[in-house]
């Protein structure tokens, strides 16, 4: 009998996050693709050494690739190894040819290098790049000429931080890569985003972002001691929201 896949991850995160519910995290930005980043674009922030995240979130089908043509949800497992390295693993599920229920999940691998760090005067300088191995072939980084690379871009993200009044504002910008065939076209390769936290409340940031194909605006917040949460509006209008946890392992 098959089973049904969507049912199996759900249960396995909830016991996942029911075992690190006790453990303590702090504050930063997430992407859809679970590495640190803006709402759906890259930037050049971390998340701190030593973190370990893991989260899920619920993807509209409009802000998802064009072989899901259907709303899916994802869940990964991120971690910063280094104070200049960051990787996650994202497991998208897919549903079968009659879109009747999740049968399976694809995987992708994301990578981020910190080249610099923001200084008072520079930004912070950072390369990175999603889903960008395949076992399709033999195996294969960067290539395009594969079908299962939904999520394949590379980037180079600049990000810079000011201070005002107790609050902060971020100004973030990244050149982008395409290195999937069947991923959303790309409209233009640049993306960019404006990021906002009050003094009132630190805790959240206000997210304004193009992410090469569409105007998005969203938030993520702490919620409890360890707990965050991301929702966005793509296009201003499609939802989609995430939850995450942040703990250390060192």
């Amino acid at each position: 009998m098959e089973q049904n896949i969507g049912n199996s991850i759900i249960r396995k995160l909830v016991i996942f996050l029911a075992i690190v519910s006790f453990m303590e995290v702090n504050g930063f930005s997430q992407s859809t693709l679970g590495v640190t980043g803006l709402l759906n674009s890259p930037s050049a922030e971390f998340a701190p050494d030593g973190s370990v995240r893991v989260g899920a979130n619920f993807i509209n089908e409009h802000l998802s690739p064009s072989a899901f043509s259907y709303n899916t949800f994802n869940y990964y497992l991120g971690a910063t190894f280094l104070p200049f390295l960051e990787v996650a693993i994202t497991n998208t599920a897919f549903k079968n040819r009659a879109k009747t229920k999740f049968i399976n999940q694809d995987r992708a691998v994301s990578l981020k290098l910190r080249i610099l760090r923001e200084r008072r005067y520079w930004p912070a300088i950072a390369v990175g790049s999603n889903d960008a191995f395949t076992q399709t072939g033999g195996g294969s980084f960067g290539s395009t000429d594969v079908v299962n690379k939904h999520f394949g871009t590379s980037y180079i993200a600049f990000s810079k931080h000011l201070s005002i009044s107790n609050s902060e504002i971020g100004a973030h910008l990244a050149y982008n890569i395409l290195l999937s065939n069947t991923k959303a076209k790309m409209d233009f390769p640049v993306s960019a985003g404006i990021s906002f936290s009050p003094g009132f409340y630190k805790k959240l940031n206000v997210i304004l972002e193009y992410d090469t194909d569409n105007f998005n605006v969203g938030a993520n917040a702490l919620l409890v001691k360890y707990v965050f949460i991301q929702v966005l509006l793509q296009q201003f209008k499609y939802p989609s929201a995430g939850l995450c946890l942040q703990f250390y392992w060192k």
